[in-house]
């Protein structure tokens, strides 16, 4: 069994010193692992992703995470993923990585992701050469997603996203942007590839639980939804079982699956 912590989200800035520490240092106590489903910083600044480094520092498990659009805003994505990167942080953007914990070895591919939108209601590469791109860009990503997934040789496979593979957890949004939170495209190569759980966020107003048309676990992991510094999921061969979350500093009960 392997004990994932998971957030996204948290938009650090440089008032944001203090806020989870004290439940980031307990981390070790109930997981395992730590993945951060992007949008780590307010601006996509550097310093702001520094103060959120800072903070991570002593969680005493191994720490994965993508960036968010929000981690690009400001061009200096680059910058912030050095900034992680200096604090042991493992940053992936169309990369995977294998982790061994107590002997079991778990596999982690990661992408930011794109927009699109859903099956019925998605954008498709014809017209205009920027709808083309749009779509384009969101195909090449997904495709390095299901390539990374399947090529991990590992006991348990997660992949790690910003943007969200399917509609479920996004409902409580406004359905008019759904093709900017997301895109089927990525749940079709999570699918492809085999995986057992998918991790995303962006979407703040949406639901914690969703499933890909291929039957892989999806879960949105974003602060706003969770209320907590953290949600656990435990993995497990036979299933997967979600334990309540530390409770942070939101007034939010403590919630089981």
């Amino acid at each position: 069994m392997i004990r994932v912590a998971a957030i996204g989200d948290v938009h650090f800035s440089q008032d944001s010193r203090g806020k989870l520490r004290d439940y980031w240092k307990r981390l070790a106590e109930c997981a395992d692992i730590f993945l951060i489903a992007g949008d780590l910083t307010t601006h996509g600044e550097a310093r702001q992703v520094a103060v959120l480094a800072d903070e991570l520092e002593g969680a005493g498990v191994p720490i994965v995470a993508v960036l968010g659009n929000h981690d690009y805003h400001n061009d200096e994505q680059r910058e912030v993923r050095r900034t992680l990167e200096r604090k042991g942080i493992i940053v992936l953007e169309g990369e995977s990585v294998s982790l061994t914990i107590n002997d079991v070895s778990v596999g982690i591919a990661g992408t930011k992701g794109f927009g699109g939108g859903f099956a019925g209601a998605c954008g498709s590469a014809f017209g205009e050469r920027e709808m083309k791109e749009f779509v384009y860009h969101t195909e090449r990503l997904a495709t390095r997603l299901q390539d990374e997934l399947s090529q991990l040789k590992t006991d348990y496979r997660i992949a790690l996203l910003h943007y969200a593979p399917v509609k479920e957890t996004l409902e409580g949004e406004r359905l008019e942007i759904y093709p900017f939170l997301g895109s089927y495209l990525l749940a079709e190569a999570i699918d492809a590839a085999g995986a057992d759980l998918a991790l995303h966020g962006h979407a703040h107003h949406g639901q914690e639980k969703g499933v890909t048309p291929g039957g892989v676990p999806v879960r949105n992991v974003a602060l706003p939804v969770l209320r907590h510094a953290y949600a656990i999921y435990h993995l497990e061969k036979s299933a997967m079982i979600k334990q309540p979350a530390l409770e942070a500093k939101l007034g939010a009960s403590e919630r089981s699956l």
